[in-house]
């Protein structure tokens, strides 16, 4: 059986896989910077969100005040400290292609694995299957890294 290609990205960060999962998911509006190609929609985008728990989303918010906006993903697996997985769509992608996003949390010497696995794409026409494969996902999982870091340095002072 051949395996299903996927882009994989993978960071390590020096704290537990719990704060790793917890940091990841609940401060996610936090490290998830704003720019023309973060959002699916640039021109209205005012913040991001996951809703714990399976059955939960994430979010890219439209309406601070109703927190609504487009939904970039439904929870399937919502594991604290171990992993998470999620339905995934993108406006970016063409609206018929189902792809699933899965984030492990790994411990590892002095912190802890993460690992994004982006499935599905591989249905995409294969000009566009390359450019996710060589660009998705490295930027934001960075942006997690350096604010995973930023709080060791400051939890250190």
């Amino acid at each position: 059986m051949t395996p299903v290609p996927a882009v994989v990205r993978t960071v390590d960060v020096t704290v537990d896989p719990k704060t790793a999962f917890d940091v990841f998911t609940s401060e996610i509006g936090q490290w998830y910077r704003s720019g023309r190609y973060s959002w699916n929609d640039p021109a209205r985008a005012v913040g991001i969100r996951f809703e714990p728990g399976v059955g939960g989303r994430l979010v890219e918010i439209h309406d601070e005040a109703s927190g609504e906006g487009y939904e970039m993903g439904r929870i399937l697996v919502w594991q604290p400290g171990e992993r998470l997985v999620m339905a995934y769509r993108n406006a970016h992608l063409p609206p018929g292609i189902q792809t699933e996003v899965e984030v492990r949390f790994e411990p590892v010497g002095g912190g802890t694995r993460v690992t994004l696995e982006h499935r599905g794409l591989d249905r995409l026409p294969r000009a566009e299957f390359e450019t996710w494969r060589n660009r998705a996902w490295i930027i934001f999982m960075a942006w997690f890294r350096d604010h995973v870091e930023g709080r060791a340095a400051l939890a250190d002072e």
